[in-house]
């Protein structure tokens, strides 16, 4: 059997976790591999597919849409591919509408449209910076990103993230903080192998599928974008800076405790920090970390947990 897997991210190596032997997949699939095997297996490009005859694609991205329609036009089957990741979409049911346009008119029909219907949009996202693909992989955080971005105003200070993976969130930092430096920790070639003993390989494998250059290209406002490459802390190389907004997503204990003692007291008043995975079964470092530095501070720490897809703990700084 000729079974592919379309993806070399996280969701591709979680596979392994959920019983997939990567024995038993022929290839991975992605449009940018950052190199030639992902879990002992090959890596090719989509183009690459032609003339194969796939029994299955197991689709491991969120971008469902772009796939199916480069499958389309590599004559691939739309019976072959199976999206793995097909119920993150803000779908709009109302996808077929020639009818209505035809009784009512178009431009009236798009006006009525709501392109989103998973859920309901806050009454301020009409004016929002973000862009669609911003918001389908998480939409519920990057949401809550945003309204944290708007509240933190005109307050002092730089905006980081540590553990910045592909730049997705970081992207979205940089769009909605266009004005404030954006510092970027992470090592950008996978975990400490150290750190990650133990760690399922699919996991630790995924996180190494990133680059310096790859997450400098999905910046919108590069200008304003630092990169701090290497292990944290020692990348700060000395820098000290107070921060307006933060995200701390390095998945494993240590180097979240190490982030919650370098930012959490370098945040402004009326600062943020984004704890993420904070809820996520598969990764209980997080909010051990998170115990453990607040019982150096001998309190608990102001913070609100958020419905996100993996979990987000919300602190902020009075």
């Amino acid at each position: 059997m000729e079974l592919y897997v379309w993806g070399t991210g996280c969701s591709a190596g979680e596979l392994t976790a959920q019983g997939l032997d990567a024995a038993r997949v022929t290839a991975f699939v992605d449009s940018s591999p950052v190199g030639e095997r992902f879990l002992g297996r090959p890596v090719i490009r989509p183009e690459e597919l032609a003339g194969r005859s796939p029994d299955l694609i197991l689709v491991a991205s969120a971008h469902s849409d772009e796939i199916a329609a480069r499958a389309e036009a590599l004559g691939i089957p739309a019976d072959k591919l199976f999206f793995l990741k097909n119920n993150w979409r803000l779908q709009d049911r109302n996808s077929d509408y020639a009818a209505a346009a035809a009784l009512l008119g178009g431009a009236l029909i798009e006006r009525l449209r709501v392109p989103h219907r998973v859920v309901r949009e806050p009454l301020w996202a009409a004016d929002s910076a973000l862009e669609t693909k911003d918001l389908e992989s998480d939409y519920v955080r990057v949401r809550s990103l945003e309204a944290v971005c708007r509240q933190i105003g005109d307050l002092p200070g730089a905006a980081a993230e540590l553990g910045v993976y592909r730049g997705a969130f970081a992207s979205c930092i940089n769009r909605l903080l266009p004005e404030r430096t954006l510092y970027l920790f992470d090592t950008f070639e996978g975990f400490d192998r150290q750190e990650t003993a133990g760690e399922a390989a699919g996991f630790v494998e995924a996180h190494r599928n990133t680059s310096v250059e790859a997450v400098r290209a999905r910046m919108p406002h590069p200008e304003r974008v630092v990169l701090m490459r290497g292990l944290f802390p020692a990348s700060l190389n000395g820098l000290e800076e107070r921060f307006a907004f933060v995200s701390l997503d390095v998945d494993l204990e240590e180097s979240t405790l190490a982030g919650l003692r370098y930012f959490y007291p370098r945040l402004v008043p009326g600062g943020y920090l984004f704890l993420h995975d904070h809820g996520s079964p598969a990764l209980p470092g997080v909010e051990r970390a998170l115990r453990r530095y607040e019982q150096e501070w001998g309190m608990r720490l102001p913070a609100v947990p958020i419905c996100d897809i993996n979990g987000t703990m919300i602190l902020c700084k009075v």
